[in-house]
């Protein structure tokens, strides 16, 4: 809608003598419930005209009325100015620009931004968590792409560290030689299991030792003793609640540290005791042997390795996600020691008296950060300043986005201030996707426990979900059984993606598998069958892309689609600012359910007259174009039938 933010420009020099920029011009879509299809917002412009938000809504509306052949009409309500469009201009619009191979198809922009996400561990399958974090990672990738970036897909692998050497001793102690060609289990699944019998053995031997420890450390006599604190506590609670509730919340606060300080005293003491069983010992001389490079360790590490990334191949293909490039913590943990060097030449970053290495960021708003271990040890931070670096001088990228998890804000804000600090090209590019957790219906997932919600296991979940609902309608009789196997897969993996992609990223959300495969609420299957619906149309009809039929009137709900689909590629940009693939979900949803209010209110096969029938087609079939567009963009793929 340049063309009219170009003419209230004018309309403003004109009227009011003042000269203003196309920015200062804001424009929306009409509410429903006025009439119009561009709002132009007149608060702004009172102040060059003098007079009240109506009148002057009113003086600009005639002068775009005079001005533009496209305004029909307006209406003001209060600080609002209603532009209705011409019908002319959005058959214009469909025929011109919606129906071309073209449309919402990006120049390139010349920028460069790589997407790093899922980020595995190698000691476990993949799960609930990591399907989110593949769908977003995945699906901002290709709107990036959609929106004219040149985008690079990498995928960070944390394949070293005391937890993969747990999983690699509980399968020397307890794996007979077992293998996936054996067991007949995947891979990840295989590494997974003995992830879990370590924690069992762990959780075994821990309570004779944590009685030894307990009784070291005397903490039955620290508790008894906060114990008494507590009560005191309560008793001057009961004293003064009836006076001051303000001391009554200062003494509750009271009570909160102290049970926090048991608590953590608690916590302090089963570290200890952990780390005093005998396989928590043999686990660390386990990673010492790795890091010496001891070979033996080094060829259970690579084959049990092997083993979780080829179960992660299938996940992934399952999934519908892929990589440009992987790289491998064991190959990056070392590399950010020449950074802190740097950064201490610079002053950035200072040592203490056991030789660790720190940052000051309390000017920042932050705390000091450990970036390197008295020992000369790396710590996480160190590590992910040597990557960044190393993904920059693989692809000298305009932007890098992280899609990681919310427990991890922290983290990336102190990554990233130190990286602009050291004055690291690429620094101010750097992005944190953070999004929130995943919960089901039965509750929070869990992970060493053996309780993880399964990437795979949901997946097949999924499909055997929309299966059943599928045959319920009575839908697929017709179809062979190769047919109806791709079509389960389709519609359980668009109700899963759908619902995981359909809101912001930052926000928590509960999904819940059977209310995703719903045909008629907001949901992936919904929109597939929308799209399945259209397919079937254009399967009946005689239909002439090349043609454009003479039509001069548009019917309301017409005019709603045209106007909607020509939004397409804004939403896109949109989507692409934001990094929210929640944008595209809920236009295309929109659009899904624009068509079938056309659909069920203006006949199209038995349309009044050919022209009427080949314009509704082309509606039809640009609709159709739009929704596969974006639902690829989401990942999704939308069948010709259903």
């Amino acid at each position: 809608m340049d063309f009219i933010i170009e003419a209230a420009v004018k309309a403003v020099k004109q009227l009011y003598q003042t000269d203003i920029e196309p920015a200062a011009v804001s424009i929306q879509e009409t509410r429903k419930e006025f009439e119009g299809q561009v709002t132009i917002v007149t608060f702004p412009f009172t102040k060059f005209s003098r007079k009240g938000p109506e009148q002057t809504g009113t003086e600009i509306g005639e002068f775009l009325k005079n001005e533009l052949k496209e305004v029909a009409s307006f209406n003001v309500i209060k600080g609002f100015l209603n532009l209705s469009i011409t019908d002319e201009y959005w058959i214009g619009r469909l025929y011109n620009n919606i129906t071309a191979d073209d449309f919402a198809v990006a120049k390139p922009n010349g920028q460069k931004v790589m997407v790093e996400y899922s980020s595995p561990n190698t000691n476990k399958p993949l799960h609930l968590g990591h399907i989110r974090n593949n769908l977003l990672g995945y699906s901002v990738a290709e709107i990036l792409a959609a929106d004219g970036y040149e985008v690079i897909k990498t995928n960070l692998v944390n394949d070293r560290g005391i937890h993969i050497c747990k999983s690699m001793l509980a399968w020397q102690k307890f794996g007979n030689g077992e293998t996936p060609e054996s067991s007949g289990m995947k891979g990840d699944h295989l590494v997974g299991k003995y992830y879990v019998l370590f924690d069992k053995e762990l959780r075994e031997q821990l309570k004779p030792v944590l009685s030894q420890v307990y009784e070291k450390h005397d903490l039955s006599a620290f508790k008894e003793n906060q114990k008494t604190k507590i009560e005191d506590s309560l008793a001057t609670i009961a004293k003064v609640k009836e006076k001051r509730a303000q001391t009554d919340e200062a003494n509750q606060k009271l009570i909160g540290e102290l049970e926090d300080k048991i608590a953590g005293e608690d916590d302090k003491i089963k570290e200890i005791a952990k780390n005093a069983t005998p396989i928590m010992i043999e686990t660390q001389q386990m990673l010492q042997k790795w890091e010496a490079g001891d070979e033996e360790v080094m060829n259970l590490w690579r084959t049990m390795n092997g083993w979780v990334y080829a179960g992660f191949a299938e996940t992934y293909k399952q999934l519908g996600v892929d990589f440009d490039k992987y790289y491998y913590e064991s190959n990056t943990y070392l590399l950010g020691k020449d950074i802190i060097e740097e950064g201490l030449a610079k002053g950035v970053f200072f040592k203490k008296a056991d030789n660790s290495v720190w940052i000051d960021l309390t000017s920042d708003g932050l705390d000091e950060k450990l970036v390197l271990r008295g020992d000369g040890t790396s710590v996480y931070i160190t590590q992910d300043m040597g990557t960044a670096q190393l993904k920059y001088n693989d692809y000298h990228m305009d932007k890098s986005i992280y899609v990681v998890g919310n427990e991890q804000d922290y983290h990336f804000k102190v990554l990233f201030l130190i990286l602009q600090k050291l004055g690291k090209t690429g620094a101010d590019g750097l992005f944190h996707l953070s999004y929130g957790m995943v919960d089901l219906p039965s509750g929070k997932m869990k992970s060493r426990e053996g309780t993880v919600v399964d990437a795979d296991d949901l997946m097949a979940e999924m499909e055997a979900t929309a299966k059943e609902q599928t045959e319920a309608m009575g839908k697929v009789d017709a179809f062979n059984e190769e047919d109806k196997i791709a079509l389960y897969h389709t519609i359980g993996m668009g109700a899963l993606k759908y619902f995981l992609l359909k809101v912001d990223p930052k926000k928590r959300l509960l999904f819940d598998p059977n209310e995703s495969v719903d045909f008629q609420g907001h949901t992936g299957p919904f929109i597939q069958y929308t799209h399945a619906r259209i397919k079937s149309v254009l399967s009946r009809a005689d239909y002439n892309a090349e043609l454009k039929p003479v039509v001069t009137e548009l019917a309301g709900v017409e005019r709603d689609l045209i106007v909607l689909l020509d939004k397409y590629p804004e939403t896109v940009k949109e989507a692409a600012k934001g990094y929210s693939p929640a944008v595209i979900a809920n236009y295309v949803y929109e659009l899904a359910k624009t068509y079938n209010k056309f659909y069920h209110e203006k006949s199209i096969l038995q349309a009044e007259d050919e022209d009427s029938k080949q314009f509704r087609l082309a509606l039809s079939a640009s609709s159709a174009k739009v929704i596969s567009k974006g639902m690829k963009l989401l990942g999704i793929e939308v069948p010709e039938r259903m």
